[in-house]
């Protein structure tokens, strides 16, 4: 699951994070980001992987525009929803740290499902009308190939029916 959040918990506030309860290889930057470093491994071609490095960035940014404009936490899930997509993207948005205030995007390429589900701070903000129409945005240009263009444009539509950060 990606997110974007950048050290913040809404309204301007600041988490205090213990440098000492953070994993080896993670630290706080000045701006208040947390920052994790990981053993390079080649990704092997054959496994499937959809986004290049460069991709993942832009994702990563997309996110993390997307939840510092709004002051809601965006998340996307990609993969395999099982049987029951709604009940299984309802239990990984109820995993999330600040559920309430959370938007996630949950698509499953091989079911051709996109679920959005929001938080009940963020739904206040984001109703299910501009869900849908990002919805059917991520749908258009998923159906033409482009995954990583649709949840961009998701993300961005997404954000902009929130509005800006209250």
């Amino acid at each position: 699951m990606a997110t974007g959040e950048h050290g913040g918990h809404g309204h301007g506030a600041v988490a205090t994070i213990d440098p000492d309860d953070l994993p080896e290889g993670t630290v706080v930057t000045a701006s208040g980001r947390v920052s994790a470093a990981e053993v390079f491994t080649e990704v092997d071609p054959s496994a499937g992987v959809p986004f290049t490095t460069p991709q993942l960035s832009r994702l990563d940014e997309a996110l993390t525009l997307a939840s510092r404009e709004t002051g809601l936490l965006f998340a996307i899930y990609l993969g395999d929803l099982g049987e029951k997509t709604e009940v299984r993207a309802a239990e990984l948005h109820a995993s999330l740290e600040r559920a309430p205030e959370s938007v996630l995007v949950a698509v499953s390429p091989g079911q051709r499902v996109v679920e959005v589900i929001t938080g009940s701070e963020a739904r206040l903000r984001l109703p299910d009308r501009g869900a849908k129409l990002a919805v059917m945005s991520m749908v258009a240009s998923f159906k033409e190939g482009d995954l990583l263009g649709g949840l961009l444009s998701g993300l961005r539509m997404l954000a902009d029916q929130a509005g800006p950060r209250r």
